[in-house]
């Protein structure tokens, strides 16, 4: 039997079926024509079915790096017949998204002390704007670092650093969560070690190997090494990716990571990154990965050297 749906959605059930914010949808309505909402009998907006499928397959191209105002024209079928692609960037575009990105950080980090109830609707605002890949590596990468040295320097709160972790970790898993499930290898398991709380980096790390077709697995931080091996063998993973912040005791991470390595099945490759990793010497057989991009080229390796499984 089918189900009925209403004829048209208001804006807030809007947002939740795509993840676009209010604002978004009425800065798009204004500067692009679409969507084109019609008003019910209070003068509110409300939405037809046909433009919400639309609206939810543009979230999902924007987040592979499509920009709005190129999909805004095109039709529910035009938009599910893009392929799945990551932007590309020229030189120009990197250096244009820089200077934008340090001037966003700044007025991001200004709205925590002036508009702590407003931050998290600015930083959704950039995320539907820029789409996940870009936020990850222009907004909330850069604010990561910046929020640490304000709170370092005593001129950030440890409430304020707070706010900053939880609203942009409810944005990221948010994003992730929403991305199209494919299954394809390699299968990567996520998480940190007892006393590594920070989980920014490894949700950071998660969106974009996500993005780029990985079939991602977390279990959250502070995870019990021998667990972590467990795990990996119970899931069948071919990853297990661990992240370090520049607070984990330094002379800890090289001995984990060896004792972690010597518990996991030989087939299964041992990934760290995070901040923490940066001046690690060498560790046989681990993977180190200081920096976001790291990651990506990690994963384009794997792909090569493991070409059957991730066709097959």
């Amino acid at each position: 039997m089918s189900i009925d749906l209403p004829p048209s959605l208001t804006i807030a059930a809007v947002e939740r079926e795509t993840r676009l914010s209010k604002d978004v949808l009425r800065a798009w309505e204004k500067r692009y024509g679409f969507p084109n909402p019609e008003r019910d009998a209070n003068g509110e907006r409300c939405y037809p079915i046909d433009q919400v499928e639309r609206l939810r397959l543009m979230k999902r191209l924007i987040d592979q790096g499509y920009r709005p105002g190129n999909l805004t024209p095109l039709s529910a079928e035009e938009l599910a017949a893009l392929p799945p692609r990551q932007a590309s960037r020229t030189a120009q575009d990197a250096s244009y998204d820089a200077v934008q990105g340090e001037d966003k950080v700044v007025e991001l980090l200004a709205s925590i002390k002036g508009d702590p109830a407003g931050f998290g609707s600015a930083m959704r605002h950039e995320l539907a704007r820029q789409g996940l890949e870009r936020f990850v590596q222009n907004v909330a990468a850069p604010m990561t670092c910046a929020v640490g040295k304000h709170w370092a320097s005593g001129s950030f709160g440890v409430f304020d650093e707070h706010l900053y972790t939880e609203e942009t970790t409810r944005i990221l898993r948010g994003a992730i969560a929403a991305l199209p499930s494919n299954g394809r290898p390699p299968r990567i398991l996520l998480t940190t070690l007892p006393g590594e709380s920070h989980s920014l980096g490894m949700l950071m790390v998660e969106a974009l190997l996500a993005l780029d077709g990985a079939s991602c697995v977390s279990l959250g931080t502070e995870t019990p090494l021998f667990d972590i091996a467990r795990a990996a063998s119970a899931y069948g993973s071919d990853i297990v990716a661990l992240s370090f912040s520049d607070a984990f005791p330094q002379r800890q991470i090289g001995q984990a990571l060896r004792q972690l390595r010597l518990a996991l099945p030989g087939h299964t490759a041992l990934w760290a990154g995070g901040a923490g990793t940066a001046a690690l010497a060498p560790i046989q057989r681990v993977h180190l990965l200081p920096t976001l991009e790291g990651g990506r080229h990690a994963l384009a390796a794997w792909r090569i050297g493991h070409k059957d499984d991730a066709t097959g």
